[in-house]
């Protein structure tokens, strides 16, 4: 049976560390989330978001606009945030309303404010392989596969999604490690070669949002299994990969939920804090 990669023991460790570092830091962070209308799972987020923040002593406000804004109006929110010296993080969170272009709104904050690490400044960074923050869901994938003690080196990686915020920036963090890396989608799937990829993965990273579309015969013996997917079936929480199955033959997997989901709100917490350090050193 796979051994099992939790993301708690690792947040718990990286929130202390960085609980220690802002002792040493006069001031406070702040986050500020723009929230475009009301949606359940954000309003979820946003409360989770808020406690953890405060657990560390970062400010955190929200911004609520009109389901009904316009893209200049919620542009020129943006820019007044950017302007806030008092605001050192802003987030925007998802989803917004059809007629908002959440790239252009991401592209409007001020990459030293950049909390999520979206704008196109920050991922810039990681293709330079300059990883100090990144987009928080592949920063957690990352740390949960260096928890496993495995060397990347030349090992064939298996992307299963290629989002803007999961799938493409952890393609450039693997291959940061020099990972033999690949990234699968729809069009493969539709190709019939989906499963070949996944029985020649050693590292498989799966973000997609479909409850069981990895089959747990398909996972390669000995292989990493990160399951990004959160999928309600009933009154369960399950992931993307036929968890049972999967353990079997994996030497580690995440359990869902419980893997990536505690790192990504701790990694967004490291983002916040390494942004007000920079903030702080060019004052």
């Amino acid at each position: 049976m796979a051994e099992l990669l939790s993301g708690k023991p690792i947040a718990l460790k990286i929130k202390e560390e960085l609980r220690r570092e802002l002792a040493r830091i006069p001031g406070k962070p702040k986050l500020v989330a723009v929230q475009i209308g009301k949606d359940k799972t954000s309003d979820l987020y946003l409360s989770k978001q808020k406690k953890e923040a405060m657990l560390l002593g970062i400010d955190h406000d929200v911004l609520t606009l009109s389901p009904s804004v316009s893209q200049e109006e919620a542009i020129r929110a943006i820019k007044g945030l950017n302007e806030d010296a008092g605001v050192t993080s802003i987030i925007l969170e998802m989803p917004v309303p059809k007629i908002i272009d959440a790239k252009s709104l991401i592209c409007a904050i001020d990459p030293i404010k950049d909390a999520e690490c979206m704008h196109p400044a920050n991922i810039g960074r990681i293709l330079f392989g300059d990883e100090a923050i990144g987009p928080c869901t592949p920063m957690a994938v990352m740390e949960l596969i260096k928890s496993s003690g495995a060397d990347l080196y030349g090992k064939e990686a298996v992307c299963i999604g290629h989002s803007d915020i999961v799938g493409k920036p952890l393609a450039l963090m693997l291959l940061n490690k020099f990972a033999t890396t690949s990234i699968c989608h729809i069009a493969t799937a539709e190709r019939g070669m989906l499963k070949d990829y996944v029985n020649r993965a050693e590292v498989l990273v799966v973000a997609v949002g479909k409850p069981a579309l990895i089959k747990g015969s398909w996972i390669k013996k000995g292989a990493i299994v990160v399951d990004v997917g959160i999928n309600k079936e009933g009154d369960k929480i399950v992931g993307d990969v036929e968890f049972e199955e999967a353990s079997k033959r994996a030497s580690f997997i995440t359990p869902v939920p419980g893997g990536v989901g505690p790192l990504t709100t701790a990694m967004l917490m490291k983002n916040i804090v390494y942004l007000f350090k920079r903030q702080r050193e060019k004052q």
